[in-house]
């Protein structure tokens, strides 16, 4: 996600960082290109004189505009509704972790003072340390990559084998929370009223990971990007034989301002559509997955954590 400051001015025409223009120069560069050699021979092609007017252009050009409009409010509601719902995660995460430590009972013997996730009997902690580890393999989850390294110290061994082998890992982690509350309950250390309020809040962390799944395997339907892609392209690779007889040399530049628009709207919504990816303009699923990480471990008391992500030429992933 890019973060910074609007550039005013005339620095507004030479940021590149975050811009649309690095996926769609190649062919903003071909359609330039075809303009001022339509420019050039008239729109002779081949000793053909093509003649168009500005008439289909008009009827064609507001239409288009307002289905790209459609597209990318669609695929901003993606966006959007994607960021709620880790918005949402934060919260559940700061929930349980303070709903772990307060209404959780200490146990009788008191945990090894090593705290290590490995002691049965520290459920609190071994249940915030799972929290964390599930908003890590969430983020592997719908990025398609591997957990590995983020769950250092997260699990135990048994428990990062078994996470390991199981098809679905988030579901798995909520199934492991699911049990640690029971054992709570069974051994008397939470009244079973008050796990009500932490099955609650695992209840909303399996939404948020369910809605994510729905916007990550439901995209917007094909055929409908397709026709917007089809018709763009036609657009403004017939748009210069229809400006040339009107506004002669300067039909390069008004078939470049008019390309640049059309192929970086139609570009950002196909951005945008997957709000998870590694691209600029996604989701920072690896500073919100730190940040959960950050406020959890700092809930436990931990000290000398490392800060949060910071944002790196303007871009925090």
């Amino acid at each position: 996600m890019i973060v910074r400051d609007r550039p005013s001015g005339l620095r507004l025409f030479f940021v590149l960082k975050g811009s649309i223009l690095s996926r769609i120069w190649i062919v903003l560069l071909v359609n330039i290109v075809l303009a001022i050699l339509v420019t050039i021979f008239h729109g002779d092609l081949f000793s053909i004189k093509i003649t168009l007017t500005a008439i289909p252009f008009t009827l064609l050009g507001l239409p288009l505009a307002i289905f790209l409009g459609f597209r990318n409010n669609a695929a901003y509601d993606r966006y959007w509704e994607a960021r709620k719902l880790w918005g949402q995660l934060l919260a559940d995460a700061r929930t349980m972790a303070r709903q772990c430590a307060h209404l959780i009972q200490a146990p009788n013997p008191p945990a090894t003072p090593s705290g290590s996730n490995d002691d049965p009997t520290d459920r609190p902690k071994r249940m915030i340390l799972k929290t964390i580890a599930f908003a890590h393999a969430l983020k592997h989850q719908l990025r398609g990559t591997q957990a590995d390294t983020d769950l250092d110290g997260l699990l135990s061994a048994s428990e990062r084998t078994r996470f390991a082998d199981h098809p679905t890992p988030t579901v798995f982690l909520l199934d492991e929370l699911g049990a640690d509350l029971g054992q709570c309950i069974r051994e008397k250390r939470i009244d079973p009223c008050l796990a009500a309020n932490i099955d609650t809040t695992l209840s909303g962390m399996v939404s948020v990971a369910a809605g994510c799944e729905r916007i990550k395997n439901t995209p917007i339907p094909f055929s409908y990007t397709l026709l917007l892609h089809r018709t763009a392209y036609l657009y403004c690779f017939l748009l210069p034989f229809g400006l040339v007889d009107s506004i002669g040399f300067m039909t390069p530049f008004v078939v470049a301002v008019v390309a640049y628009t059309f192929f970086g709207l139609d570009a950002l919504g196909d951005e945008i559509e997957e709000p998870f990816g590694l691209k600029d303009n996604d989701l920072p699923l690896d500073a919100l997955s730190r940040t959960i990480e950050y406020n959890l471990r700092t809930a436990q008391g931990e000290r000398n954590l490392p800060a949060p992500p910071l944002p790196e030429h303007y871009c925090l992933m």
